[in-house]
């Protein structure tokens, strides 16, 4: 892929604020550096790679396993040192250097241990030279506060054991020389200080000759003066020259680590340039998060399908100030090459027209975008724009000649694997003839097989976008009433420019507009009044659409409800019946119980309570055999019903017979039908987009990429990945 996106193009599709906001998530210098030199990359692999990159990024914030810290301390200088013989580092570059090292080794070996969750991400890292030996030995000189340590060298542990015993002698010195000159009423009452980080003692002027040692210095009145002690002199030189000593010892163990480390330099720049890496990443993550940006599909046919749209610098401007940004949808296809957008100024075309080149720019640098998850995208290997005013002043050149510059720049460069984006195509010149001349040039692409989207005010390009088989006008939806724009693309049709209902609405007087009308041939304003009550007529279609849509939902949810509470009311008054009849006949036995039973209480006559019982016994007998009286058969209807009865078996013996035959035929038929479904689901090839479900499971996921028969289906909430031989195909990707 042969690059052919021009700095121009980008400048035009204000890619350099796009990236801007990405450095602004970096956290080193050397990365945003990076974001802001980035450039559409022309290696298809490379750039496929890299959008994985960033995708799994992502995903890392919503699973549990989040990618280690990768800050790091700028080491260019340590590393140029490095490459100049007998130089050294310093011990606070050691440790900048021990920290990056150890940072690179810690994600290595995380990517190694989750390479199935980042598989791009881990294929990157085995790049990476794996060694401890840079931090390891820069540990056992440095110490964590960036200093050498004390076992670093055998001398150097000495030398410092003296140093710490000879400023014990020192204080002590000073202490005795102290009390001695305080006891004698030589001192001030501050009786000591600190000059060039020694203690002297403070001495009144009057006294100063009376105390033996080196005048260092006296106060601002000159009434103290600042002496240090002689014994204390004596020893000081004994632990100036030990500091001596120990700085040179330092300076060779130091030259001796730099030694030690300075054949990793090489190895140092690949770390250091694979964190540089993972910032641009985690920046662009940082920044898809912000702006709700994903990774479309990658169509490998030329097609471009665009859904729910939205311009990142438009959407991250709308979003501080609370407005509700609209997303565009937009499909380029062999069938729908061109597509030709008019209507009113203001109306959003030409941000319409940005977001779709800034999104394919954006996807053709590894960034992710903010589109719906189901949208396409295609690699370009050249994007042209003519965007904006393109008066040249330092060439000297008109808007309309530099327009031209640019029309022969694209009719040179435009082939089958291009994609052009011209906002007011035509305009510069006199309308008729630089129409007619547009008209060429669009005719030129479309010949050339280019996919493109131009927006225009020119009525004969309209008509021409209407004559071509695969270009489609299309038009920024506009309220006839009100006259302002719902900054929604309509594909299909082409739009009224509203000239002068705009105008009219602007507080131009309505007779001056009807005297422009005049001027105007009376074609063109017949044309463009046709297109805009073409228009109003669709609106007012879409909206009673819309509307009836909604009143035939309520409908039915209405209807639904209705049916359900008359099912409801029905069983309720079933039940009721029920009841009644069971409670009514309750209450006929407990009164006839409790009359046998006063009957009894009164007489307290066993014989007759239980001859009362019995009788009403029988009577309720005789009613419920009344009810289900057997119906009595002679012998001839007892023979006949035998012989129905025979007859009926025999028949069902023989529907039985006739049954486990077509059962048997079904089985095999369901038999030969299933091992055909196995052998379908066996010999499947699952591909991006398929619904699957795991086998015994009930959830429906989506298979968003396969790489090395692993699958990773998206739940909605959650995506996980899975061997596809586990998978069971619910519903085909359509094509």
């Amino acid at each position: 892929m042969s690059r052919k996106i021009t700095n121009k193009t980008l400048k035009d599709l204000e890619f350099n604020v796009v990236l801007s906001k990405i450095a602004d998530y970096c956290h080193s210098d050397l990365g945003k550096n990076a974001v802001l030199d980035i450039k559409p990359i022309q290696d298809k692999s490379k750039l496929i790679a890299q959008l994985h990159q960033t995708n799994e990024y992502l995903a890392s914030f919503e699973n549990e396993n989040r990618i280690p810290n990768h800050n790091f301390d700028d080491i260019t200088k340590e590393i140029h040192l490095l490459g100049i013989e007998n130089s050294f580092l310093e011990a606070t570059s050691f440790k900048k250097v021990a920290q990056l090292s150890e940072t690179v080794i810690d994600l290595l070996t995380f990517f190694k241990k989750f390479a199935e969750y980042f598989p791009t991400l881990f294929e990157s890292s085995e790049k990476i030279e794996f060694t401890t030996s840079i931090h390891e030995s820069i540990h056992k000189i440095i110490n964590r506060f960036g200093e050498v340590s004390d076992n670093a060298s055998v001398e150097l542990k000495a030398i410092r054991k003296e140093i710490n015993t000879v400023r014990g002698e020192i204080s002590i010195s000073f202490t005795k020389a102290l009390n001695y000159y305080a006891s004698n009423g030589y001192l001030d009452d501050i009786r000591e200080s600190v000059i060039d980080n020694q203690r002297v003692l403070a001495v009144q002027a009057m006294h100063r000759k009376k105390v033996k040692g080196s005048l260092l210095g006296n106060s601002k009145t000159g009434s103290i003066v600042y002496i240090a002690p002689e014994a204390t002199l004596k020893i000081s030189r004994k632990l100036q020259d030990l500091i001596y000593e120990e700085s040179q010892e330092v300076v060779k163990i130091l030259k001796e680590l730099s030694n030690q480390i300075r054949p990793y330099k090489n190895t140092l720049e690949q770390y250091q340039q694979y964190l540089t890496q993972l910032d641009v990443i985690a920046a662009k993550t940082k920044y898809a998060l912000n702006i709700k940006g994903l990774l479309p599909k990658i169509s490998n046919e030329k097609k471009v399908l665009l859904r729910d749209a939205y311009h990142p610098i438009l959407l991250e401007t709308n979003s501080k100030k609370n407005i509700k940004t609209i997303p565009q949808t937009l499909e380029l296809n062999q069938q729908q090459q061109i597509i030709v957008i008019s209507g009113p100024n203001a109306g959003g075309k030409s941000i319409t027209l940005k977001t779709i080149g800034l999104l394919q720019v954006m996807i053709q640098s590894a960034i992710l975008i903010p589109v719906h998850e189901r949208s396409e995208v295609y690699f370009f290997d050249t994007i042209l724009t003519d965007i904006g005013d393109n008066q040249s002043i330092e060439n000297q050149l008109s808007t309309y000649s530099y327009r031209l510059k640019n029309m022969r720049d694209f009719l040179r460069k435009c082939n089958n694997n291009t994609l052009f984006l011209i906002d007011e195509f035509g305009t510069g010149s006199d309308p008729e003839l630089g129409g007619a001349l547009a008209e060429i040039f669009l005719e030129e692409f479309y010949d050339k097989n280019a996919f493109g989207v131009i927006t225009t005010h020119y009525s004969n390009l309209k008509v021409l976008a209407n004559e071509l088989d695969n270009v489609t006008n299309a038009n920024m939806q506009f309220d006839e009433k009100t006259l302002e724009p719902l900054f929604k693309l309509f594909i299909g049709q082409a739009g009224s420019s509203f000239t002068f209902e705009v105008a009219q609405k602007n507080g131009i007087p309505f007779r001056l507009i009807n005297r422009a009308k005049k001027k105007v041939e009376r074609g063109k304003i017949r044309l463009d009044k046709t297109i805009s009550k073409l228009q109003k007529e669709r609106n007012k279609l879409q909206r009673t659409s819309e509307s009836l849509e909604k009143e035939q939902h309520k409908a039915k949810l209405h209807t639904d409800t209705l049916s359900e509470k008359e099912l409801k009311l029905q069983e309720k008054l079933e039940s009721f019946q029920e009841l009644y009849d069971n409670n009514q006949k309750m209450l006929s036995i407990g009164r006839k119980i409790n009359e046998i039973a006063n009957t009894y209480f009164q007489s307290n006559n066993k014989k007759k309570l239980l001859a009362d019982f019995m009788k009403w016994i029988l009577i309720e007998k005789n009613k419920y055999v009344k009810l289900h009286k057997p119906h009595k058969k002679n012998k001839i209807q007892k023979k006949k019903e035998i012989e129905i009865k025979r007859k009926t078996e025999k028949k069902l013996d023989e529907v039985k017979k006739e049954v486990l035959v077509e059962v048997k035929k079904i089985r095999h038929k369901k038999n030969t039908l299933k091992k055909k479904i196995e052998k379908a689901k066996a010999d499947y090839v699952f591909k991006v987009n398929d619904r699957v479900r795991l086998p015994d499971g009930k959830s429906v996921g989506t298979i968003d990429n396969i790489e090395k028969n692993i699958a990773t289906i998206n739940y909605g909430l959650f995506t996980t990945k899975v061997n596809t031989k586990q998978l069971e195909l619910v519903e085909a990707a359509k094509n």
